[in-house]
């Protein structure tokens, strides 16, 4: 495997990974990309499909009760979260790696006992709602509420606070969202979660100066993604834990004469993954020479 100058690390850790060659989509739009990347359904005013991790959480649970079983660090607004599905099969957004899950204690100034006569004042206000609307969308928000009352009384709260990793495990990641992110993920992991996404918030959208923007965004992303499968191998993880990079399309081979840029290119690019009793070291299908369209 020839892998571009661009991932040092990750180059690395290519023996823990499977590349597909043979990704491709009809989907050369952001959003309608995004959407059929994270649902494999084409994108329509009629219907709202949930996300891959909607359907891990419904179909699987969660390994831990008392922690949110489907997880999104640096998500866009775009997301389609649980769809059609319940809102507590939606991912809980986390907007900041590095403050963990913001708003999971009580204000300051409030005692157990101010939180639980709110709590007896919301039951008694929207009990009559619920008797006579018993309808599993308003079901569906009572769950989250009690879960997230459970949550904060537990001591898994921890899972959600990377400050208690040591700084050489800090510093493996990088001081960058993305690798905060791939961080908390792993505690995630180790806490029995079931499905965590950790989007990269840089913009990958290389329109213009294609060399200067590589040269900007990669080392984070190679730092992060390389420290993620290392750590869980270490760990005893990986062989339990699916890792796939994944994006909605990928880019033009020839950069742009007028803009020195690659445009979008959903006819072929490539995803990966890692771990999960995926085959190591392996690649499945081809691109054309050229890296314009599918071979095999």
């Amino acid at each position: 495997i020839q892998v571009s100058e661009w991932f040092p690390r990750l180059a690395r850790q290519m023996h823990h990974v499977t590349l597909v060659r043979s990704m491709t989509s009809t989907q050369g739009v952001h959003e309608r990309g995004n959407y059929y990347a994270h649902t494999s359904y084409f994108q329509t005013p009629t219907i709202s499909h949930p996300a891959l991790g909607a359907w891990v959480l419904k179909q699987r649970g969660s390994d831990n009760t008392l922690l949110p079983g489907n997880i999104l660090i640096n998500g866009s607004p775009q997301h389609p979260g649980s769809g059609y599905m319940e809102s507590h099969f939606a991912p809980l957004p986390i907007i900041d790696p590095a403050a963990g899950l913001q708003n999971s204690r009580l204000p300051n100034g409030s005692t157990a006992t101010d939180f639980r006569r709110r709590t007896q004042l919301v039951e008694l206000l929207s009990g009559g709602f619920r008797s006579t609307t018993p309808h599993r969308f308003a079901a569906a928000y009572d769950k989250v509420h009690a879960q997230a009352v459970e949550l904060m009384k537990s001591k898994d709260l921890a899972a959600f606070d990377i400050s208690q990793e040591t700084e050489a495990t800090r510093a493996a990641y990088g001081d960058s969202t993305f690798g905060r992110g791939c961080l908390l993920a792993r505690r995630l992991v180790e806490h029995g979660v079931r499905y965590i996404e950790v989007e990269d918030d840089q913009n990958w959208d290389t329109h213009n100066d294609q060399v200067e923007s590589m040269q900007r965004m990669t080392p984070s992303a190679d730092q992060a993604m390389a420290a993620l499968i290392d750590d869980l191998h270490l760990r005893g993880l990986l062989e339990s834990t699916l890792v796939v990079m994944a994006t909605e399309f990928g880019r033009s081979p020839q950069l742009s004469t007028v803009t020195a840029g690659r445009n979008h290119h959903p006819a072929a690019f490539t995803w990966w993954a890692a771990g999960g009793g995926t085959k190591r070291g392996y690649v499945y299908g081809k691109s054309n020479a050229a890296g314009e369209r599918v071979a095999e």
